[in-house]
């Protein structure tokens, strides 16, 4: 199972995972997805290859591949003009997908296909759930409690288009994972002339405000899904607040983890500068130990992340059993601040490598397993 994690960590914050994990320093901890770059897995390409579609979408971050990520950026701001125009129900607005390609949104939207669990949380949160009618493998698994039962389920990287153009679904959106592997896997399907809204994994929490925005607008609820970004940002906002106040001299440095290493892999896969992740961090007055990293995603030595002596790890993986104490206990990181101190903390998986409002949640771990004190009443308002 590690071996196909790293196959395609790094491929996708799609990540599906059971749902839920909790974070704190004991065993009791829970179970919690992604990172590969591709230089850390040379060496493991032909397993890797053999797996890839398995797991694909076990992790929506690392997908924010560098040539969706400069695509998304030159888009963004057409994007963001096309999708703010309109009233709410208004789907005429949306000409552009936000990877740039010209689609047509039906009038009505009534039947939904969604090939992300990132997407699918949002449409769910939209009051969307039973317009749903066909989701890829993984957001079933995360969250088929709360779709309609039996509907059918799509490998996201190789899904049945023949199934898909049957269903006649208004609308299909899917994600830049679905062509990591550089075939348009659903060709077909826009041959019909279908509407597919391709949405590619977001590199800032600013394209996740924006794909939102692109969804809500596509499905004739702009205005919930403005209600959902303004409480994002807001919250966004409020961090941002306090971190300001932290002195630079006080700030302490984290080692991001999405894979803890292992004698079969001894890479920690990681978030690097130009991610949502490192630009949490950074909101709440920490700094990655990888920001440097000319890598979005880069793959660690445990050499280099000993090197880096973080005050404190925080872990997204969720496939090593006990991870804190697995961390804790490691060989040669004795003298890591993180683990004298016990400063290592688990992250829900799902909040935080699924591109989505929902890393909000995470933030608000990361913000209170690294400064307690002082985030303290965003915790308590969180509660409240």
């Amino acid at each position: 199972m590690k071996k196909k994690l790293v196959a395609i960590m790094m491929g996708c914050m799609l990540a599906l995972t059971a749902m839920g994990c909790g974070a704190g320093k004991t065993a009791d901890t829970a179970e919690s997805t992604e990172a590969v770059s591709e230089e850390a897995t040379a060496d493991t390409d032909a397993e890797n290859s053999e797996v890839e579609s398995e797991d694909a979408a076990d992790t929506e971050a690392g997908d924010a591949a560098d040539s969706e990520t400069e695509e998304s950026a030159e888009n963004a701001e057409a994007q963001s003009d096309d999708t703010k125009t309109g009233d709410a129900s208004d789907t005429s607005a949306v000409t552009t997908d936000r990877s740039g390609n010209a689609i047509t949104v039906p009038e009505n939207v009534e039947s939904i296909i969604s090939m992300a669990p990132s997407t699918t949380r949002i449409l769910i949160d939209l009051g969307l759930a039973d317009k749903i009618v066909a989701c890829d493998t993984y957001s079933y698994a995360g969250y088929g409690s709360e779709l309609k039962a039996d509907i059918p389920q799509f490998d996201m990287m190789a899904p049945d288009q023949e199934q898909i153009i049957a269903l006649k679904a208004d609308i299909i959106f899917t994600s830049g994972m679905s062509e990591s592997q550089g075939a348009d896997v659903f060709e077909s399907v826009r041959e019909t002339g279908a509407c597919v809204a391709d949405i590619p994994s977001s590199a800032s929490l600013k394209d996740i405000e924006e794909d939102i925005t692109f969804i809500g607008q596509c499905v004739g609820e702009a205005d919930a899904a403005k209600r959902i970004v303004d409480d994002m940002q807001a919250k966004i906002d409020e961090f941002a607040a306090i971190g300001s106040t932290i002195p630079e001299e006080e700030k302490k440095t984290v080692l991001f983890e999405l894979y803890t290493p292992s004698a079969d892999n001894p890479y920690i896969y990681t978030a690097g500068n130009g991610t949502y992740i490192n630009e949490m961090l950074e909101i709440i007055g920490a700094k990655n130990v990888a920001a440097t990293e000319t890598d979005q995603w880069p793959a660690l030595s445990e050499e280099a992340a000993v090197a880096s002596n973080p005050d404190v790890i925080l872990t997204a993986d969720m496939y090593t059993p006990d991870v804190i104490n697995t961390i804790l206990g490691m060989s040669g990181w004795e003298n890591v601040n993180a683990v004298k101190n016990s400063e290592v903390y688990q992250i829900n998986s799902d909040a935080v490598n699924q591109p989505n409002h929902h890393v909000i949640d995470a933030m608000i771990e990361m913000a209170t397993s690294i400064y307690p004190d002082k985030y303290e009443n965003v915790a308590l308002d969180d509660a409240a």
